[in-house]
């Protein structure tokens, strides 16, 4: 299924002829605004960057849905999501999130362990084509450009 980005400022309910044809073609519309244009393809690549693993262990956990539905439609606009954290700590992979002491723990015992976080980045991964990079906060702005690059060539 190919998808589409429509501009914002288009509109709604004046192009019912296009969105129709675009319908039968099993073109698939989403709206977002668009620096310039009315209409789009997808990038090949998104990066969105997490500042280290209280925040992906926040979005996988605690806002589940909206990280669930953001991995969803990059898969279903034939993006590649990378989800690169900026972690201070010596992680590189997910096998070193299993040993992550969070430190959120020390006073809410329920919050999640490196090991159940690790299980669902890994879960992520399978089901919608995610994947999970990481840097130091210092090297992000570089591996950012080359994740984008490497996709364009």
């Amino acid at each position: 299924m190919i998808t589409i980005i429509e501009d914002t400022a288009q509109k709604a309910g004046k192009h019912d002829i296009k969105h129709a044809h675009f319908e039968r073609l099993g073109i698939n519309v989403i709206r977002n605004k668009l620096p310039f244009g009315d209409y789009c393809l997808p990038p090949k690549i998104s990066v969105d960057t997490k500042k280290g693993l209280q925040e992906v262990a926040y979005d996988i956990v605690n806002d589940h849905r909206r990280f669930r539905a953001e991995c969803v439609n990059a898969a279903n606009a034939g993006t590649k999501l990378v989800i690169l954290i900026e972690e201070p700590l010596d992680i590189n992979s997910i096998d070193d999130v299993v040993g992550w002491d969070n430190p959120e723990r020390a006073y809410r015992p329920t919050a999640v362990t490196g090991d159940r976080l690790a299980k669902s980045m890994r879960t992520m991964e399978q089901r919608y084509g995610v994947r999970f990079a990481f840097c130091r906060p210092e090297e992000s702005a570089q591996l950012i450009m080359k994740l984008l690059e490497k996709e364009s060539e």
